[in-house]
């Protein structure tokens, strides 16, 4: 038997990757095989593929293998009938705290899915280097939704909340935080930064000028997550616009929240919208709303998206505090809030799949129902009838149609029935 060579040995590991990987090679499927789930009948809506109408969804081996106007029920194993349902890709949240036992605020990501549909999460800075093993040891590695993470820039991440911290500045180790990133480019997206007064003191740019160079050292392209929402002063919240690159993420875009002396610092101020914040959007930053408990705010929302500085993702901001709230930062609920201001469902779907899958560079494999991606599907119902809405800050909007979770989908597995046997999941 000859010997493989190096080259010949990594070539062949590639090519299996390669048939592993959604959109490789796959198992060709005869026209008598069965689906191991079909999708009946429910009204599909992927963006990403510019498709929406009724079809039935077939999945097999944990890939969508067909979408169809009909399955016959010869080639059906198992089936969930969404008639009168909106079928779309799963969710996915750009924005929330995912990390219980580690991160003071986080619930588990599969508590989430049957409040959310999502399938894909992204722990925003909940854990910063010291504790992030444990997170994609312990958590990500024994979780069914997918989560991925943005590390915070504090050694400790949000493990101390509601102790601020980046008080000490010296918890933001710039090198430290680079080396995470260069270990788990896999997992992490970029880096977190709290930009509040109440979190910052008074160190003005330089968590930020911290979190941006371990971006930069790590060797490949991290992402900023920005938290604002009182910020010290309408100054400083224009420098922190004018440090954003494109691709970084500005996170609570819209939020009304007001400095330690009570006065209103966001990117908004008196009406208008900071030109700092346009020229952010038109080069190319991310704007995320970012509910959450305390977070957004309708009026300056109006006023923004009025001004040039509409939306590009929909995020809930969930976590402990922010779900026991009036707001209800659930990611349909604040879906919901989007189409009482006019977005059209199209466009909010999209802000919550296609658009963040793009951002934390994933858009191949999620947030889309293309044939050899992996099956992961909300289903959801758009009731209708009257609804009223509150913002952050006890603002009201009523409405006359919301999206209600009804089922979800991950890596073509059902939360609940119809089971599969075995009950075997990624």
């Amino acid at each position: 038997m000859s010997k493989l060579s190096r080259r010949d040995f990594l070539a062949l590991s590639g090519a299996a990757a390669v048939a592993a990987m959604p959109g490789g090679a796959r198992a060709a499927m005869g026209p008598n095989d069965k689906f191991d789930l079909v999708i009946k009948g429910g009204e599909v809506l992927d963006p990403g593929q510019s498709l929406r109408g009724r079809r039935d969804i077939g999945i097999r081996w944990g890939v969508v293998e067909a979408i169809e106007a009909e399955i016959p029920a010869a080639r059906i194993s198992k089936s969930i009938d969404a008639s009168g349902k909106l079928v779309t890709p799963g969710l996915i949240d750009l924005h929330c705290h995912v990390y219980p036992y580690g991160s003071a605020i986080g619930i588990p990501a599969d508590e989430l899915v049957q409040h959310q549909c999502t399938t894909t999460v992204v722990s925003a800075g909940d854990a910063g280097v010291n504790n992030l093993a444990a997170l994609r040891r312990y958590i990500v590695a024994q979780s069914r939704s997918r989560i991925y993470a943005f590390v915070h820039i504090a050694n400790n991440g949000l493990s101390a909340f509601p102790v601020a911290e980046l008080y000490n500045i010296d918890n933001a180790q710039v090198e430290a935080c680079a080396m995470a990133l260069a270990e788990n480019p896999d997992f992490l997206i970029g880096v977190k930064v709290r930009m509040s007064e109440n979190v910052i003191f008074r160190h003005g740019l330089e968590p930020l000028k911290r979190a941006i160079q371990a971006c930069e050292m790590c060797g490949w392209p991290a992402k900023m997550m920005v938290h604002i929402g009182g910020v010290e002063s309408t100054e400083l919240m224009s420098g922190i616009l004018d440090l954003l690159r494109p691709g970084d993420v500005l996170t609570h875009a819209y939020s009304g929240a007001p400095n330690l002396a009570g006065a209103f610092t966001n990117i908004v101020k008196d009406g208008r919208l900071l030109p700092a914040a346009l020229a952010a959007k038109q080069r190319g930053v991310i704007f995320d709303v970012g509910h959450g408990g305390g977070s957004f705010d309708f009026t300056v929302a109006d006023a923004a998206i009025a001004q040039g500085c509409p939306p590009d993702t929909i995020s809930s901001d969930i976590h402990v505090f922010s779900g026991n709230t009036p707001g209800m930062p659930y990611l349909p609920w604040v879906m919901s809030k989007f189409l009482t201001m006019g977005y059209s469902l199209e466009q909010v779907v999209a802000m919550a799949t296609t658009a963040p899958a793009g951002i934390i560079s994933r858009a191949a494999n999620i947030g889309t129902l293309k044939v050899g991606a992996p099956a992961d599907v909300a289903i959801m119902e758009l009731v209708e009838g009257p609804v009223s809405f509150v913002d952050t800050r006890n603002n009201k909007r009523d409405g006359k149609v919301f999206l209600k979770p009804v089922q979800t989908v991950i890596n073509g597995v059902p939360f609940g029935r119809p089971y599969q046997s075995p009950f075997a999941v990624r």
